[in-house]
């Protein structure tokens, strides 16, 4: 009789003290083998390509490329790697932005070893996982209220630029500009335009 098939997994994490901490916890596990690690965004695909992961871990902030570009490049250059987010950030927008890229899992770091290795299992058996508590709050925030201008006026708002620039970008009038802007903002319930695209962004309506 043979044994159960390994689940052969890639680590993408820019810190070398976490990225080692996940590899020898999952090591631990009969099922599962690191086969690879990488420490930028823009390495994964090369090293997916490479070592043939059955399930890629993907820290959200890295060099190079974050980790939702990483799945998205992952998704159309190696599908047969499956995608797993890790974030620190508990953002239901980030939860939104990972499921439109084909993640195929959206988890926090700070859940117990045998969680991780538990939805790497479900993910190879075709599964969706999701962390729960993120999955309610992306469910009450709900569809985007901002219309397609809005939402592309608060983007260059992001960065703190002025009306004027704005306005050249997007080929609008200032007043129109503005009046996207006093739009938006009323909707995300902030105070100032850049306030406004953060909230936007947090709640993935960017």
């Amino acid at each position: 009789m043979t044994g159960p098939a390994v689940i052969r997994v890639l680590i993408a994490e820019d810190q070398s003290m976490v990225r080692g901490a996940l590899r020898a916890l999952l090591e631990l596990e009969d099922d599962i083998r690191v086969v690879a690690e990488v420490g930028r965004g823009d390495e994964v695909v090369a090293a997916a390509l490479e070592h043939a992961p059955d399930v890629a871990l993907l820290d959200i902030e890295m060099p190079g490329c974050d980790g939702l570009e990483a799945a998205r490049a992952l998704a159309a250059e190696v599908p047969g790697t499956r995608a797993v987010v890790l974030t620190t950030f508990g953002r239901p927008g980030f939860l939104r932005r990972a499921m439109e890229v084909g993640a195929a899992g959206f988890l926090v770091k700070d859940a117990p070893v045998s969680e991780l290795a538990r939805s790497i299992r479900a993910v190879v058996a075709g599964e969706r996982v999701i962390d729960r508590d993120l999955a309610a709050a992306a469910l009450a925030i709900g569809a985007t209220p901002l219309s397609a201008r809005e939402a592309d006026v608060l983007r260059e708002a992001a960065d703190g630029a002025t009306v004027a620039e704005i306005s050249r970008r997007l080929f609008l009038s200032e007043g129109t500009v503005r009046n996207y802007l006093s739009s938006a903002i009323g909707k995300t319930g902030a105070r100032t335009r850049v306030e406004a695209a953060r909230v936007a962004e947090e709640r993935g309506w960017l």
